[in-house]
């Protein structure tokens, strides 16, 4: 019987599907920016429907500037809240990950527009390996120390990820 693929994780969608399970808000905001920031809409909030998640900016004078932040925004959020099973089929790194992997090197930059899609993976496969990051960089093709430096990358993920790290009695990453 053939095996059904998972949709991807909502942080890897084109910007065109995530937007399409958004709704977007505009609006003002006060701060500097003198009287344009006052009189037009250049603030964004979007919303994730089937989640929830949200987020915002509004601290550029550019509406699209503004939308480009959230978008982003939301991006790491999903990363960072929205967990997907593995199954059955056991972990095998995305076609994505294979190409940003170098040996047992992983080269990716925090601002890098993949960044997001490939937090989420990595805590995909660290929760479904109960939180041995050795472990999930073993089974990702990486180093332990590279998987580490990823997540280490979005403050509130790490931190996230050494509470539940301590919750199972495991030292905290470094």
């Amino acid at each position: 019987m053939p095996v059904a693929t998972p949709p991807p994780h909502p942080a890897a969608l084109s910007e065109p599907a995530l937007l399409k399970q958004c709704e977007i808000f505009f609006g003002r905001n006060s701060g500097p920016g003198g009287q344009h920031r006052n009189k037009v809409e250049t603030s964004v909030r979007i919303v994730h429907k089937p989640s929830g998640i949200e987020a915002a900016a509004g601290e550029r004078r550019r509406q699209y500037e503004n939308r480009g932040a959230a978008i982003r925004r939301l991006r790491l959020k999903l990363a960072r809240e929205i967990r997907r099973d593995p199954g059955r089929r056991g972990i095998v790194p995305s076609p994505l990950w294979e190409s940003r992997r170098q040996g047992r090197q992983l080269s990716i930059n925090a601002k890098h527009k993949d960044y997001p899609t490939l937090l989420a993976e990595a805590l995909d496969v660290i929760v479904a390996r109960r939180f041995d990051v050795a472990g999930a960089a073993g089974a990702l093709g990486v180093s332990m120390s590279q998987l580490a430096r990823l997540v280490r990358h979005d403050k509130q993920a790490f931190a996230r990820l050494n509470e539940r790290r301590e919750e199972q009695g495991l030292p905290k990453l470094k």
